[in-house]
């Protein structure tokens, strides 16, 4: 006899994970279905979760969970050959109330198996290694999946299996995406003492930081590199723009090779041993990859519904996946209480999204991604930003100039004009 479920939920990410975890809660019977052989094995992200998402559903979260550091300092550096410019900005208060620690640094195998543990002593079931070929369907609605020659029934199908959701593509809520659409991202984890990290990036006690770099480490293409500190290891990668390198010559293990050997980046991870490697693709479109969102017996949520946003300064996905996760668990608990599954009755997720940060804050930013394919942003303006400030503070026995001589002269000597820079700049300002 097939067994049956209230829910199945394909994928064990955070958006899974916090779904299954509130179905359980509420007392449905819950089937968390993961591809890896546990949780996190097959995740990858930069190495940083805005805490306010995952707050609202397990009030003080970390205490209990597997968090690295909370982040105390934000560096932004801009990169030529030789030079680079950071602006670095520590607020403390990011680590005190009322923010009750704004962010935090993450390894992704740790921190996932505890959000799926959290599911499992909520009373949902956890089952490994198991690959999801396809879904059920009957009548025209989505009535379960089949794995390999199992086939197990569920009055609604969560699909929370990542940015190449299958789950998505069979019921013909999305579109397989396009190279233009996603970026890929590679990433070391490498070790070194908490204390030799801390003394390195400037950082008191259990502090950390978030450094991410712009220019010469994507070597031009959309795209940028990232340092998270972790306690006793530091995350670092680079995430490019899959259409752009599609078009060079360049092998992204190789420039992320180059990237740690960066004499900008060297001296902050020498004598560390990488200790893990990690490839994935992100989504990179915001709301112009967004599948539908529900359909009758199934629901889309976190990077399987392209919920994540970069602005180039701030990159997030783990608080969009965790509250999309939140809100089809509100969306099934009514549904089972009024047992019906149906398209109109799973539209209130997108209600529910609506009134969340979810698709308000991809709505505000939604023109962030087109603006940033503006490849003057990733190899004129560091040339510029960095050219400036280096005529700035050399002294050569040259005649002197004013500042505002110096300003005119490097951005003559710049691919842009004054009036490009001033459009790109007003765009930024408005967009960003």
């Amino acid at each position: 006899m097939e067994e049956k479920f209230a829910a199945i939920v394909v994928g064990a990410g955070p958006a899974g994970s916090t779904a299954a975890y509130l179905m359980a809660k509420a007392g449905l019977e819950v089937l968390l279905i993961e591809k890896g052989a546990a949780p996190g094995s097959k995740n990858m992200f930069g190495g940083r979760m805005y805490s306010h998402a995952l707050n609202q559903v397990i009030p003080g979260f970390w205490a209990e969970a597997p968090v690295e550091r909370p982040v105390a300092k934000e560096i932004i550096t801009l990169m030529t050959g030789d030079q680079c410019l950071s602006i670095s900005i520590q607020d403390l208060s990011w680590t005190k109330p009322p923010y009750h620690y704004h962010s935090f640094t993450l390894l992704r195998a740790e921190f996932d198996a505890w959000l799926a543990a959290k599911a499992e002593e909520a009373g949902a079931m956890l089952a490994c290694g198991i690959r999801v070929d396809d879904l059920l369907i009957k009548d025209g609605r989505i009535v379960g999946i089949r794995a390999g020659e199992d086939e197990m029934l569920a009055d609604v199908v969560i699909a929370a299996d990542g940015v190449n959701s299958l789950m998505a593509q069979k019921a013909g809520l999305a579109r397989m995406f396009s190279p233009g659409q996603v970026a890929t991202g590679v990433k070391q984890v490498i070790k070194l003492s908490p204390e030799e990290i801390s003394r390195r990036f400037q950082l008191e006690g259990n502090n950390g930081a978030a450094q991410l770099f712009v220019g010469e480490c994507t070597k031009g293409m959309q795209g940028g590199g990232f340092i998270y500190t972790n306690k006793d290891t530091i995350s670092l990668g680079l995430v490019i723009k899959a259409a752009e390198l599609q078009k060079t010559q360049h092998k992204i293990a190789d420039l992320v090779e180059e990237f740690k050997h960066n004499p900008h980046i060297r001296p902050l991870v020498e004598g560390g041993e990488v200790v893990e490697y990690s490839a994935h693709l992100v989504p990179e479109a915001g709301l112009d990859m967004m599948p539908r969102l529900y359909g009758d017996g199934i629901l889309v949520a976190g990077d399987a519904a392209g919920f994540v946003l970069n602005l180039g300064y701030i990159v997030r996905g783990m608080d969009f996946a965790i509250a999309s996760g939140q809100a089809a668990a509100q969306t099934v608990i009514e549904a089972a209480r009024n047992n019906n599954f149906s398209r109109q009755s799973l539209s209130q997720y997108a209600k529910l999204l609506k009134e969340s940060f979810v698709l308000r804050d991809l709505e505000f930013y939604r023109k962030a991604p087109h603006f940033l394919e503006n490849r003057r942003m990733f190899e004129v303006y560091p040339q510029l930003a960095c050219g400036l400030m280096s005529r700035m503070f050399t002294v050569d026995g040259s005649p002197p100039a004013h500042l505002l001589n110096k300003v005119l002269s490097q951005v003559k000597e710049s691919q842009a004009g004054l009036a490009q820079l001033a459009g790109d700049g007003w765009k930024g300002a408005r967009i960003l």
